[in-house]
């Protein structure tokens, strides 16, 4: 009996100093903000991660991403540690050769449609033929819009597409610069509350998951730390679900939106998931297949094993006991 006394003390010490030795190895850790993803703000907000890794003596570094597009520019350029993308976006970075994992749900949201303004005289998809929209390429919103086109029985070569950021594509829908736009939350509710645009085609089930990415060399490299990042970002979950209140002000606050307009982001966006997993391998592989189909993603790739090699459940599963 002490013989297995000694030998469990042992292995706990050996993993402290793992630990440890993993902490002193970094100075900073290079986490993104995003408006798309609401429990970024309170992590940042109460300075959950700076409490988290002060006695490591390790600097949280905040970037804001917006959009998906960027979050993994970010993550491929390793100016980001952690990134904030949905699901089916994050596929096309690892199939495009994005070395990265994706870890944890930060939520299941309704955060896209296709939308318009009142007077195009646009009412179902199969009505954007030879018209022009705004989108950002690489994000969710994408991939909503070019999933879309092929249940309609059209292409990409069917419309005029414009390549904006999503702000800048809800400002050239108002301008009549464009004829439609795949919105992205909060800025589409700001678009259908503040300027009475319509979000004429919805499909919550081709809304994939957001969810959060790590570089795959620094998950590798520092397991312990990515555990730790995840306990906290599971703090901050618990604390937005727990107080709405303080949520809602976050993102009133980081948007410089209306309350109405972040009311109805939140009506859409469902923050009761955390763990990653086989909920989230289908919704990604229907989503990659769907773009295989339209061409998006070449006939080569296996999307079932690449998705496979995304998704990774074991870093929430050890950090948050599932």
């Amino acid at each position: 009996m002490k013989s297995l006394v000694r030998l469990a003390l042992s292995v706990l010490a050996g993993l402290v100093a793992v630990g440890t030795a993993q902490a002193a190895d970094v100075s900073e850790i290079r986490v993104d903000w995003a408006t798309y993803n609401p429990v970024s703000l309170i992590l940042k907000d109460e300075g959950i991660l700076e409490k988290e890794f002060e006695k490591d003596g390790i600097k949280i570094t905040w970037v804001q991403s917006a959009g998906s597009n960027k979050a993994l520019e970010f993550l491929n350029a390793g100016s980001l540690d952690f990134g904030s993308t949905a699901g089916a976006a994050a596929l096309i970075g690892r199939v495009n050769g994005n070395p990265i994992k994706s870890i944890y749900v930060y939520s299941r949201p309704e955060w896209t449609a296709l939308v318009t303004r009142k007077d195009t005289g646009i009412a179902k998809v199969q009505d954007l033929k030879g018209k022009s929209i705004a989108v950002t390429r690489g994000t969710d919103p994408h991939i909503f819009l070019v999933r879309a086109l092929a249940d309609a029985g059209l292409t990409e070569k069917d419309v005029s597409l414009v390549l904006l950021q999503h702000a800048d594509g809800r400002l050239a829908l108002k301008r009549g610069d464009v004829d439609a736009w795949a919105g992205l939350d909060p800025i589409m509710a700001s678009a259908e509350i503040e300027d009475g645009d319509v979000l004429f085609y919805r499909k919550p089930e081709n809304n994939s998951w957001g969810v959060l990415n790590v570089r795959e060399e620094f998950a590798i490299a520092h397991p312990d730390l990515v555990k730790r990042v995840l306990a906290s970002y599971e703090k901050a979950r618990i604390e937005a679900l727990k107080d709405p209140t303080k949520l809602k002000a976050a993102l009133v606050a980081a948007t410089k939106l209306p309350d109405t307009v972040i009311e109805r982001q939140l009506e859409r966006t469902n923050l009761t998931y955390s763990v990653i997993g086989d909920a989230q391998r289908e919704t990604i592989e229907a989503a990659g297949l769907a773009l295989q189909k339209a061409d998006v993603i070449k006939a080569d790739v296996d999307v079932v094993k690449t998705v496979s090699s995304l998704v990774d459940p074991s870093y929430a599963s050890a950090a948050l006991g599932q």
